[in-house]
């Protein structure tokens, strides 16, 4: 093969001296730009195969130069804005946040241009690649299936991300033609449907295992479906999908859905692409690697101290860490009286670190010091949290430092030390794990009537969150139990307990905020935190106010202004 190859090299260099003279007359300055890779280039398996890993690499926000509020954790825009926690940090550090958690944010808010930009960034890769899936020669046809299916499955995504933070953007896919200029496509048709037919695709041609893990396989297709489903109120239809991932789910990997057994080993290094990740993206900190990080997060860390020597961003709230306060029967106070004094959290706000201080004695959720670190309880395997003097300014941020993503000091090995900051994290982020998968169905069998399936789901939730192999402080009252019988014999009952076991379970994972637009709720349910919230830290919250304006975001103003003409019609009210 190398000797012909070799030989037909010679002929074309021969030829090319003979015709050469007459060729450079008519043909001289036809030549292929240098530099430049062509789309018949491209459409090779290798060239494929290249730019899907393109389209998967913007989920962390940083290629879209947006990594701090364009990543798929949502920590800013389903986390703070839900209440789970408030900025943290101070009020000059990245005041472009402040107005995201007060609800006072405009169309020319650069958190929000980050963010719809980092989706149109993801969206733009998957269809340049889909445009080329008809060029591709000498490729098997279930090799482009697969690429097609992981294509529309990432494009499914990123304009899940689009609807639920703006609800009306413009539907771009690869037929759109921009030989002629930059297209005028308007923002007027519901989204939903193209959203629904890309996971729908994805589920029914991609494969159950994948060569590389995590690469999205069916049953990560088959949960964002159910999971678009339910956000579109189709209880009956999400449930039929959500059933099939649970019965049949394998990750791309091959193992079978599962919970992990213990809670707080599910956000260890050593664990992840375990059997509960649906859908992670793939982080890696290495020196060379770290654009591929967790680097969305990588503020989100106790202040001026390892882990992360920076920033004290993503500060958990009070609301939040009072939620966790159970009663003597090991249940949550769904009732709100963990809001009151007698019921919520003992914390050390305005006490300085060589203070005494003896922290909380009463019931708690052991989920409570997985999820949110504290004064005088381990953190990790850094020692006990140190309370004030890891806080930035805690008469501003409160007393709380995020947990579920921080590295371990025995993790420090995986992450890449020469920059900044230490905290590029190299721990995946689960965008759907499968305690939620159980928790989206719970919600469907209680909107259908099965209840006691709902309360089934819901306790395999709780008894592995009673998993003492999970639970950090030795000496904190955790208790815990699974929900009784009586506690799901009304849909209104059963519905209440679902929800509040999502905010329990899922905290500080970027969803509370989209399931309180979903479920209709966040007018009342974030002015009682806001109110909550301003008379613990008044600096940060005095006359905040949430009206349902807030419930999506405004369309950036310069996207607007770039189309020059009455394009994209911004959202009521801004």
């Amino acid at each position: 093969m190398r000797k012909i190859f070799k030989n037909k090299l010679i002929y074309l260099a021969l030829g090319a001296l003979f015709l050469g003279p007459v060729a450079c007359k008519d043909s001289f300055l036809d030549q292929p730009v240098t530099g430049q890779i062509t789309d018949a280039q491209l459409a090779t398996q290798k060239g494929l195969e290249g730019l899907l890993v393109g389209v998967y690499s913007v989920m962390n926000g940083r290629d879209a130069s947006a990594a701090w509020h364009a990543g798929a954790s949502n920590w800013m825009w389903g986390s703070i804005r839900g209440g789970d926690a408030n900025k943290g940090t101070n009020s000059g550090d990245f005041s472009s946040m402040n107005p995201v958690e007060r609800f006072e944010t405009d169309p020319n808010n650069t958190e929000v241009l980050g963010k719809w930009r980092g989706c149109f960034e993801g969206i733009a890769r998957a269809n340049k690649l889909l445009s080329l899936i008809p060029l591709a020669t000498d490729v098997d046809e279930a090799v482009l299936t697969r690429i097609t299916g992981e294509a529309r499955f990432l494009r499914g995504h990123y304009y899940f991300e689009l609807k639920k933070n703006f609800n009306m953007a413009p539907w771009v896919d690869e037929t759109l033609d921009y030989s002629t200029g930059i297209a005028d496509v308007k923002n007027d048709t519901d989204l939903w449907p193209n959203i629904q037919a890309d996971f729908q695709f994805a589920f029914d041609n991609l494969p159950e295992a994948q060569a590389q893990v995590g690469r999205a396989n069916k049953w990560a297709a088959g949960a964002y479906l159910g999971k678009c489903l339910l956000f579109q109120e189709k209880f009956t239809e999400a449930k039929a999908i959500l059933d099939q991932v649970i019965a049949n789910g394998k990750t791309s990997d091959g193992k079978k859905y599962a919970l992990y057994p213990n809670f707080n080993g599910l956000f260890r290094f050593a664990n992840e692409n375990s059997a509960e990740s649906v859908f992670a993206y793939q982080a890696t900190g290495k020196a060379q690697n770290v654009n591929n990080s967790n680097q969305d997060m990588a503020m989100n860390y106790p202040y001026n101290v390892l882990p992360g020597n920076c920033c004290g961003f993503f500060a958990p709230s009070f609301e939040l860490a009072s939620s966790y306060r159970t009663n003597a029967s090991g249940l949550p106070l769904l009732d709100g009286s963990y809001r009151l004094p007698a019921n919520e959290l003992k914390t050390d706000q305005g006490l300085k670190s060589d203070a005494p201080f003896t922290p909380d004695t009463g019931p708690v959720d052991p989920r409570l010091d997985i999820t949110i670190g504290r004064r005088g309880v381990e953190f990790l395997d850094w020692g006990p949290h140190a309370g004030y003097s890891w806080i930035r300014d805690q008469s501003y941020a409160g007393p709380y430092t995020p947990k579920k993503y921080t590295y371990a000091k025995s993790e420090t090995s995986t992450l890449d030390g020469s920059g900044w900051t230490p905290g590029y994290l190299a721990v995946n982020f689960m965008i759907i794990r499968y305690a939620d998968v159980l928790l989206m169905a719970a919600e469907c069998e209680v909107e259908v009537g099965s209840l006691e399936k709902a309360r089934e789901y819901v306790n395999m939730i709780r008894d592995r969150a009673a998993n003492p192999a999970g639970f950090v402080g030795a000496t904190v009252n955790y208790q815990i139990e699974p929900y009784p019988a009586s506690d799901f014999d009304t849909q209104a009952k059963a519905r209440e307990r679902v929800r509040f076991e999502r905010k329990l379970e899922l905290a500080l994972e970027g969803h509370r905020f989209y399931d309180l637009v979903r479920w209709g709720i966040e007018e009342e349910t974030l002015n009682t935190y806001l109110n909550y919230e301003s008379a613990k830290i008044p600096s940060h919250f005095n006359g905040a106010t949430f009206t349902t304006k807030h419930s999506i975001l405004p369309i950036p103003q310069r996207e607007i202004d770039l189309q020059g003409k009455d394009i994209l019609t911004q959202n009521p009210g801004f």
